[in-house]
């Protein structure tokens, strides 16, 4: 979780932005971990006094939520979530799939030897997560893998489009390691990746990240369907 009392003390400058920003990181985690649920409107005042900030910096920060798709704003009665269902998932994933395989398969053909230790050691801390059963730092460095492949592609456009998604899409991503069975396997998609990339073998990078990312897809549907 952010903490935003440390970031205000630690020298960041006190402006509108430096303060909506720590705001709109924290509120979507909540989103994103189910903290703030589907539907239900978000306690502005309560969680301004949580993270000590006035109601100002909430209000900018909602509508950042709101350009994300994540919440609606309701005038002169603050926010909501907004729902998730399983078409919104099946949609983003198979165009994220698609994003995020082409970001691999031009990613391993750039790969420096620095670029790949950087990931091997990344992929290392996932693994030993998953092992101990620690689901949000486990979330939380395969996110940050997943953004890594994506920059090292280069590829501006790419990252631009992918990142007007993938907010949306990293609500499902958390749902889908609830499940332990998706859970195993999604790991070993990450090492079928890492072999992939190790080889310099771009086509398998390429298809083993689109089946990982259909596979995470079809996770969050079938719990949204459930649900």
């Amino acid at each position: 979780m952010i903490d935003i009392a440390t970031k205000k003390a630690s020298g960041l400058a006190i402006n509108r932005r430096s303060l909506y920003d720590p705001v709109a990181e924290h509120l979507r985690e909540m989103i994103i971990k189910g903290e703030l649920t589907p539907g239900a409107r978000v306690p502005v005042t309560e969680l301004a006094a949580d993270f000590g900030v006035s109601q100002t910096p909430m209000r900018e920060a909602l509508k950042v939520l709101a350009e994300e798709q994540l919440v609606e704003l309701l005038p002169n009665r603050g926010a909501r979530v907004l729902p998730y269902t399983a078409r919104e998932a099946a949609d983003l994933f198979q165009v994220i799939a698609s994003l995020e395989s082409l970001a691999a398969e031009i990613a391993t053909t750039r790969l420096s030897k620095a670029d790949l230790d950087a990931l091997e050691e990344m992929h290392e801390r996932m693994r030993g997560h998953y092992e101990s059963g620690d689901k949000e730092p486990y979330f939380d460095i395969n996110s940050r893998i997943h953004d890594r492949i994506m920059r090292l592609s280069g590829n501006e456009a790419l990252i631009a489009t992918h990142g007007k998604l993938i907010v949306r899409a990293t609500r499902g991503r958390y749902m889908a390691i609830v499940d332990p069975e998706r859970w195993a396997e999604a790991m070993d998609e990450h090492e079928q990746l890492m072999t992939a990339l190790r080889d310099r073998d771009a086509a398998a990078a390429a298809a083993i990240w689109r089946l990982h990312l259909r596979h995470t897809g079809d996770s969050v549907c079938a719990i949204l369907a459930g649900a």
